[in-house]
């Protein structure tokens, strides 16, 4: 199976691909000329492949990976196929359309569909999942790797949540202070420094480092492992895990910084040219560049 999108932008490719490997469901990002930069035609796309892979009674395991040199480079703020004016049928919050709203009515619910509802749909997903990451695991690529239940990098991965640059604290799945522990999360986003893979396995963020080219081998070994489990065992002990992380205050603590999130954007759109405060894609790279260059 594969999820389709129909965009002529996109040459009609497939944004989303869906592989069934034995009890192992592999659903893989796919704009790799954009480093999978995530739009909604991806965000959708991912939805309909993971609903596909729990309607599966065969699928035990999903593994969330990303095609290309890159995981993901974030959302989607600036290629020829942006497509946050669009329309699309909403799933994970019952919120109205987004797209004949204005300032912070039309932002917040977009994102709270789009970022934040789905990456929490996706979390309580009752099959285990896990990330599969190479290359940039960046802002929103953060949150896809966060919705899954582990990850497993490969030696060249690196991770990063720049957008304090912009004025923003922190993606809208604000799961920094519970995927590494809080001291670790203010460097990760007062400085904005990428993460190596090794560094983000020191801080609990990441559960294995494999060279590159024995990523795939080595994810699949551990889903192939998890999947000799049974499935309704691993759906109750993923649901205590969680439970017992939003007890700890993960979802309460998410909530609050959702509204200093849009209250962010808000002043950006007040005091400057617009609500990221004049930053796109490739100004955060080439700042997140030249820091680079002077370590």
């Amino acid at each position: 199976m594969t999820i389709q999108e129909t965009s002529a932008a996109e040459d009609a490719e497939e944004v989303v691909t869906y592989e069934r490997r034995g009890v192992v469901a592999v659903v893989t990002l796919n704009r790799p000329r954009y480093r999978n930069a995530q739009n909604s035609k991806v965000t959708y796309a991912l939805d309909a492949a993971f609903t596909h892979a729990v309607d599966d009674d065969g699928v035990k395991v999903i593994v969330l990976a990303g095609n290309g040199r890159h995981f993901c480079a974030g959302h989607d703020i600036g290629t020829p196929d942006r497509d946050a004016d669009e329309t699309f049928e909403r799933k994970a919050v019952i919120w109205w359309d987004h797209t004949g709203r204005e300032g912070v009515d039309r932002r917040l619910a977009r994102e709270a569909e789009v970022y934040l509802g789905m990456c929490r749909r996706w979390r309580e997903i009752p099959k285990p999942m896990i990330a599969m990451v190479q290359g940039a695991c960046i802002a929103g690529g953060l949150m896809l790797a966060w919705s899954c239940d582990f990850i497993v990098a490969s030696d060249d991965a690196f991770f990063s949540d720049p957008v304090v640059r912009m004025g923003i604290p922190g993606v809208e799945f604000f799961a920094h202070p519970w995927v590494m522990n809080p001291r670790a999360a203010r460097e990760f986003l007062y400085t904005g420094d990428r993460f190596g893979a090794r560094r983000a396995r020191e801080l609990g963020m990441v559960n294995h480092v494999v060279p590159r080219d024995e990523l795939e081998a080595a994810t699949m070994a551990i889903a192939e492992r998890i999947g000799e489990m049974p499935g309704f065992g691993l759906a109750l002990t993923k649901k205590a895990i969680n439970q017992a992380e939003d007890l700890q205050g993960m979802r309460a603590g998410m909530d609050s910084v959702f509204g200093l999130h849009h209250a962010a954007h808000a002043h950006n759109a007040e005091v400057g040219v617009d609500s990221l405060a004049g930053m796109d894609a490739r100004a955060v790279r080439d700042a997140s560049a030249r820091r680079e260059g002077t370590r």
